[in-house]
Parts: C-alpha cells; sequence; structure tokens
C-alpha cells in the first residue's frame, strides 16, 4: 500500500477545518498531521511536523498566510525542520473566499503552489491536493487569468509589445517563448500541444527547458512572469 499524502490545515475557522479534515481523512490516501488556527504556529507546528501539503487560509490572526507561507517554503528550500527534510516540502495550497483576492495572489508570489476558492467543489480540493502533491502547481484557468489580469504586477516602464525586449525572456528559443505564452493564457498541456501542432512530451520537454533557463519553481510562477514581462496581456 502507497503512503499517504500528508496534509496540514491552517485556518482560524474551527468549522472550516473539521470540514476539510472529514473530507479529506475519508480518502485512504489523503491522511491529516496536523491543524493550526493561526499562521504562526502553523509555522511552528511544521517545524516538527512532516507534512506533504499544506491547505493555507489567506486571512488568519497573529501571522497572515501569505507570511506564513513564506516562512514554510523558505524553510523548506533550506532544509530545516521536519517540513523541509526533502528540499521541497511542504507545498503550499492557498485557500481563498474570493477569485479576484489579492492576498491570494501575493501568497502565490511567496512560494505557494497554486490557489482554490473556499467553495470549491469537494473533488476539485481532492485533486489539487494530489495535483500539488506530485509537484504541478494548480492553474484553474477560468479564475487564474481573472486573477493575474486583475493583479499582475505592472513594471516601471510599460513592457515592450509580447515582452520582446525584456532581458528575462533572452534565454528562450521563439518556440519556448510560444509555449510560455500559452501557458500563460491558462492552458494545459494538451491543449498547448494542440495549438501548437506538438506532441504532449514535446510540450513537457519544452517547459521543462523554460523552467530551468529562467529559474522558475512551477506553473505558477511561469504564468505570473508572462505576465509581469507584457508576453501575455490581460
Amino acid at each position: 500500500m502507497s503512503v499517504p499524502i500528508r496534509v496540514f490545515l491552517a485556518d482560524d475557522q474551527h468549522l472550516v477545518r473539521a470540514g476539510f479534515r472529514m473530507l479529506l481523512e475519508s480518502q485512504p490516501d489523503l491522511q491529516v498531521v496536523g491543524e493550526a488556527a493561526d499562521g504562526a504556529d502553523a509555522v511552528r507546528q511544521l517545524a516538527r511536523t512532516a507534512a506533504d501539503v499544506v491547505l493555507m487560509d489567506v486571512r488568519m490572526p497573529v501571522l497572515d498566510g501569505i507570511a506564513a507561507t513564506r516562512q514554510i517554503r523558505d524553510a523548506a528550500q533550506l532544509g530545516d525542520g521536519a517540513a523541509g527534510t526533502d528540499g521541497d516540502r511542504p507545498r503550499v495550497l492557498v485557500l481563498t473566499t474570493f477569485d479576484l483576492d489579492e492576498y491570494a495572489f501575493a501568497a502565490i508570489r511567496a512560494g505557494a503552489s497554486g490557489f482554490l476558492l473556499k467553495d470549491a467543489p469537494p473533488e476539485d480540493l481532492l485533486a489539487a491536493v494530489r495535483t500539488v502533491h506530485a509537484g504541478d502547481a494548480v492553474v484553474a484557468p477560468s479564475t487564474t487569468r481573472r486573477l493575474l489580469s486583475h493583479l499582475a504586477a505592472i513594471p516601471e516602464q510599460p513592457a515592450p509589445p509580447s515582452g520582446a525586449g525584456d532581458p528575462r525572456l533572452a534565454p528562450l528559443t521563439d518556440r519556448e517563448r510560444e509555449v510560455l505564452v500559452r501557458m500563460g493564457e491558462g492552458l494545459s498541456n494538451s491543449e498547448i500541444a494542440s495549438a501548437l501542432f506538438l506532441s504532449e512530451t514535446t510540450v513537457k520537454t519544452h517547459i521543462g527547458r523554460v523552467f530551468a533557463k529562467l529559474g522558475l519553481r512551477d506553473r505558477v510562477q511561469a504564468v505570473i512572469l508572462a505576465y509581469e514581462t507584457g508576453l501575455v496581456r490581460p
């Protein structure tokens, strides 16, 4: 039997945590290993509690979800404590009430692997936990496009059309740039393959090269960069 995915819950509402716990523990491959009512307690517990995925509420007392996410991800990257024993755990999935929530966007930039609305269907939450654990990011095309279109950081000087002059994009080939554009538009690998007449395997190869060349952690960072550089416009 495979080892279950260890999930930690951080939310200031007891009933919300109880609901998530019931849902998660109804699945044989998921296990809740702890919970906290504020971000500071979550950071403290995760320093000694091994977890794979954190469900992180954005608005919490003492320490909000943005600051908590940044501290947890920094500790994981440094390999500090139980949470970071393999150098990249736990991954953080931000929970937000509104799909145009600037706090959720800030948490993603702080290192979260994606975001999900609290009123999402149960099957979406379960799928998101598994997706994040597998190392991918949760980038729902509809809500992500609206969020980033509204909130993507705007450079001090307007970006050239299609990001042509942004030095961050210089390492990319024309094909890799096309793939980044499609990611920024919220397309899945299969949709990118169809749009560019490529195989999914080839698309995955291009995405890997984009990540490596630009120093990106995951798809969320790729989407943000596509907006910041002007490669994709709202």
